[in-house]
């Protein structure tokens, strides 16, 4: 049995620091698919608690043998997401792009002053091409591209045919470059 299979089982027994365990590994995942998808901070953190309260009352209908928590997980958050894209569909037209934006994650040690800074510009750059896309092309491309799942699993979060999800990722990918490319970035 998987880890967060495991924790979950404990959590559902009224095991509070296995929630919390739950909690501390995934939220880093959550917020980052709640900021990508919303492209606002606040917005983000909110929608993050938002989630774990939904997994947190819904604990007990995850099924270990249907898909990796994580995929479940994924799940939850994106009907959260379409959920907000619903309610907040007026607002979205005169949100600001211009909240703080957190930072690409370098992986290497002591960037310098320079790639710090040229880190920040594209993760400023590449976060306002998102917002330009549909938030079906939007979704996807998130999910395979910046949160590494593979089709299956985001057929699974998404709940469409396995072709729906390859023609997302595709048309997402295709109008994310020329989106970045009117704006005069191009790949290194």
């Amino acid at each position: 049995m998987e880890p967060d299979a495991q924790l979950v089982l404990s959590c559902l027994r009224g095991d509070g620091s296995s929630w919390e365990e739950i909690v501390r590994r995934h939220t880093r995942r959550v917020y980052s698919l709640c900021y990508r998808f919303t492209g606002n901070a606040t917005d983000a953190e909110d929608l993050t608690q938002e989630v774990f309260l939904r997994v947190y009352r819904t604990l007990g209908s995850y099924q270990s043998q249907q898909g990796a928590f994580p995929t479940w997980l994924s799940s939850v958050t994106r009907n959260l997401l379409v959920d907000h894209y619903r309610r907040t569909r007026r607002d979205r037209l005169t949100d600001s792009i211009d909240d703080a934006m957190p930072q690409v994650e370098v992986k290497h040690t002591a960037p310098t002053p320079y790639q710090a800074a040229e880190h920040a510009e594209l993760s400023t750059q590449l976060q306002e091409a998102l917002l330009r896309l549909s938030p079906e092309l939007r979704e996807a491309v998130i999910l395979r591209d910046l949160h590494g799942l593979d089709y299956s699993e985001v057929q699974a979060v998404l709940q469409v045919p396995q072709g729906t999800v390859k023609s997302r990722i595709n048309r997402g990918r295709i109008e994310l470059a020329r989106i970045l490319d009117k704006m005069g970035i191009r790949p290194a």
